[in-house]
Order: structure tokens, then sequence, then C-alpha cells
């Protein structure tokens, strides 16, 4: 009995969501997420180690299939488990 995927699809790429207090920002897939961590820049591919992170301010970029989107972000945390990354941001804008 198949049981339904709980991240990125068909075991390709990342499962991602950037949360505000006020709105989901985004949500879908990336095959990379670029992210700026408190102590400097933070690459997450498909198949990183668990990880938590604190957030600084600065740009975070979605990449997916050659495009990319940015967000402005400023504080908050970061958690990547299971190919699915999680961005809790106390403020986010597009870019």
């Amino acid at each position: 009995m198949a049981t339904p995927a709980t991240t990125a699809d068909a075991g390709t790429g990342l499962r991602v969501s950037v949360i505000t207090p006020e709105a989901t920002i985004y949500e879908g897939q990336a095959d990379q997420v670029v992210a700026p961590a408190y102590n400097g820049s933070l690459g997450i591919l498909r198949g990183h180690a668990p990880l938590m992170a604190l957030l600084g301010t600065g740009t975070l970029r979605i990449d997916r299939g050659g495009h990319s989107e940015r967000y402005t972000v400023s504080g908050g945390f970061l958690q990547v488990v299971d190919n699915t990354v999680t961005v809790l941001s106390e403020h986010a804008t597009a870019a």
C-alpha cells in the first residue's frame, strides 16, 4: 500500500514554505534555497542534513527550473527536515 508523499514530489527537489505572522508568503517546490543565516549565507539542496538555523536580514532565494524568486527576510528561523524547508520569519516581502 502506498503512503501519501509528505516531502518533495517524486523524490526530486525540496518542499518550501515561507511563513510570517501575517501570512504564508510562499509555498511550493524548489531545486535550491539560499538563505541569509545569522552568521552567513546558507545553501540547501535535496538531501541536506536536518538543520535549524537562526535567520539574519537579507535576501532569501528560492530556485526552481532556472527561475528564482527572491524575498527580503528579517529575523526568524529556518528548519530543514526530510527535504522540507520551513522559513519562519518576522518579516518577509517580495524583493
